[in-house]
């Protein structure tokens, strides 16, 4: 019960943080989407990195070292703590750049002024919505898992807080702390939050090591010399093609919306370099006490039903009631923090991309804006609250982040990289890559829901030498050429779509080119980059 009590009063925090952001905040659209531009630089780090620190990074990662092994860390975390900070520096400071010289609140304004083409920003706008609502679920999934096993102290009884109560739970307090402060009170909030998160993985290991009758060294021996779990220390689960394709994931960062959107929102550019540089250091600091915690479930519980809840479950055994609450606190931040930013860059996106765009502004006022964006607000969390416990024991946390949000935004990636880096680059180039990455996605999802495991789509030649080019995995999933993940045809798909189709068709106009690529005379990335 205790450790219940510490969450929900944590809950309450972020409560009263949000309706203190509402009080302090201006009823306009500048203020309630990007702070008024004003993030400093340490706030924008703490901000951003919890953007991107979902149930994902906290429960997916411990669940899926509980299955696969040790190696999730460098499939992963390796290639997430070089890449991500490398497209921040290099992609989201000529965003910042770019949306603070024009006015720019999203990618998809940007990417319709870039291309002088209001229609190409309806349809990326459309495929963003689609993928973000996935990994929106994904985070009410985790709030959920938390709460229902923090609070089941008894495994013979029914939890304190079942898992749809917890996935309310997550969802209302989301909802008002968006609802009310808007960016503001979501970065406010994401301070305490990463703060409590960056912590929580020191301060897990140590008090589970302490707890443990044998070392964490003695338990890697035990499970490598045991027949079934000596996989979990070595890669044999993990295949080169596995490995290789993981590396193109951490792409996807810049796509988000709500990356894109942190990035419109820094004060300064100089926020960028403090990011670059303390971004790998605190992906170090969240996924290696995860992955090793979740290969110590391994070694140390029984068969677990729900590998997603394995960290908890951990917790529950080894952790005081008092600080198991404080270490679930600690879960529930990192998905509430990115929770918000998904919930509120979808009503920035659906207030200025549609509902702006297309003459709301002018019926209803500035002040009607905000108000339709926390109507949006309200009915995107219903729809992912209600689908969250359709997929419950469907599918795992990991698997759904991966396969269809950070695949699908991986794809886009070509898109954005073309319209800030190349002239020539047009918007059928862009039309092309966006409609073969959604319908890829399509594809994918109905080969993964109707297939069998083993299931050959399309090979090349006949008998042992054949060459699988498509089929699902003895796990169900959809593989590509012999084991290479669905997110490497898409990445480089999108990419020559985007090139082929850019080359036949009409270049920009003159006053596109010279507006966005030529040098003004206090160019602020460039400043920063030679300072």
């Amino acid at each position: 019960m205790l450790p219940v009590i510490v969450i929900l009063l944590y809950l309450l925090v972020i409560a009263v943080i949000g309706s203190i952001a509402f009080r302090r905040g201006k009823t306009n659209t500048e203020d309630f989407f990007l702070a008024n531009r004003s993030v400093g630089e340490m706030v924008f780090f703490l901000s951003l990195f919890a953007t991107n620190m979902t149930a994902f990074a906290i429960l997916g990662s411990s669940g899926q070292a509980y299955r696969q092994g040790i190696g999730i860390y460098g499939l992963m975390a390796s290639s997430s703590g070089l890449v991500i900070p490398l497209t921040i520096f290099l992609i989201g400071t000529r965003l910042w750049a770019i949306g603070k010289r024009f006015g720019h609140q999203t990618q998809v304004a940007f990417f319709r002024d870039r291309w002088e083409c209001n229609a190409i920003g309806t349809i990326i706008f459309a495929l963003s919505a689609a993928m973000l609502v996935p990994y929106m679920i994904i985070s009410i999934m985790g709030g959920g898992t938390v709460l229902a096993q923090i609070s089941h102290s008894d495994l013979s009884k029914a939890p304190l807080i079942p898992y749809h109560v917890g996935c309310a739970i997550v969802a209302v307090v989301v909802t008002m702390g968006v609802f009310l402060g808007g960016m503001r009170g979501t970065v406010w909030v994401n301070i305490l939050q990463t703060t409590l998160f960056l912590c929580f993985g020191a301060v897990a290991v140590i008090t589970i090591s302490h707890s443990l009758p044998l070392s964490f060294g003695e338990y890697i021996s035990k499970l490598a010399g045991e027949a079934k779990t000596s996989a979990l220390v070595t890669r044999e689960k993990m295949p080169p093609q596995a490995f290789w394709s993981y590396t193109l994931i951490p792409l996807s960062s810049i796509m988000f919306p709500h990356m894109a959107i942190m990035c419109f929102s820094a004060r300064k550019v100089t926020a960028f370099r403090r990011t670059v540089v303390l971004y790998p250091l605190a992906i170090l600091l969240i996924w290696l006490p995860c992955v090793f915690l979740g290969v110590l479930g391994a070694a140390t519980l029984d068969k677990v039903a729900d590998p997603d809840g394995v960290l908890l479950l951990m917790l529950q055994k080894y952790a005081p009631a008092w600080l198991a609450g404080i270490l679930g606190a600690g879960i529930i931040s990192a998905v509430i923090g990115s929770d918000a930013h998904q919930v509120l860059a979808l009503s920035t996106m659906f207030t200025k991309d549609i509902y702006q765009h297309y003459g709301g502004r002018e019926k209803y006022g500035e002040r009607g804006a905000v108000h339709f964006a926390r109507a949006f607000i309200v009915i995107v969390t219903i729809a992912a609250y209600v689908v969250a416990l359709k997929l419950k024991d469907k599918q795992g946390i990991f698997e759904i982040a991966v396969r269809y949000a950070f695949s699908g935004f991986a794809a886009m990636a070509p898109i954005m990289v073309a319209a800030l880096f190349w002239k020539r680059s047009t918007k059928w180039g862009a039309l092309a890559a966006t409609l073969f990455t959604a319908a890829c996605l399509i594809y994918f999802a109905i080969l993964q829901n109707s297939g069998h495991p083993g299931d050959i789509i399309w090979k090349i030649g006949q008998g042992k030498d054949a060459i699988k080019v498509l089929f699902l995995n003895p796990r169900g999933d959809v593989s590509f050429w012999n084991g290479y993940m669905t997110v490497v045809p898409m990445v480089f798909g999108s990419a020559l779509c985007m090139l082929l189709g850019s080359l036949v068709t009409q270049p920009p106009s003159q006053r596109t080119i010279d507006k966005y690529f030529s040098q003004p005379k206090s160019e602020p990335v460039a400043a920063a980059v030679t300072s």
